[in-house]
């Protein structure tokens, strides 16, 4: 049977995980909780680095710990950051949530409470025409 979380569940999973975001170059620190198509919820913090190529956004974060405990199918995402605006997830991670769901549902949450959804598709339109069209990968 599938569960639906509660957004405020969500929500609640990615402050808390938010708390643990280790950011001392930044101090913007970012939490995600990613929900399964069965509703299992992981979640995720930014983790930086000195060399700040090597940062961890929080969404990749839940995703790989998705993936590490065997889940590859998602249904939505909440990122809750302390920005003016809600934030909505980097380049790269448009890119690694598309990987395993088509048009995932996307929201941002601020501190003080605003909310921006939106459909993964259309933050990242497009995200596999032409990857796979290569004559090498048939």
């Amino acid at each position: 049977m599938k569960q639906t979380n509660s957004l405020k569940s969500l929500e609640a999973s990615a402050r808390d995980a938010r708390s643990r975001a280790y950011a001392p170059y930044s101090n913007f620190q970012v939490g995600a909780a990613l929900e399964s198509d069965t509703g299992q919820i992981f979640t995720g913090c930014n983790v930086e680095n000195i060399s700040f190529g090597l940062t961890i956004c929080a969404e990749r974060n839940a995703v790989f710990a998705a993936i590490a405990a065997g889940v590859r199918k998602f249904r939505r995402i909440v990122v809750v950051a302390d920005s003016k605006e809600p934030v909505t997830p980097c380049g790269a991670c448009r890119q690694v949530l598309s990987e395993f769901a088509d048009n995932m549902e996307i929201i941002s949450i601020n501190l003080q409470g605003q909310k921006y959804r939106a459909g993964l598709s259309d933050l990242l339109p497009r995200s596999k025409a032409g990857i796979l069209d290569h004559p090498c990968s048939t």
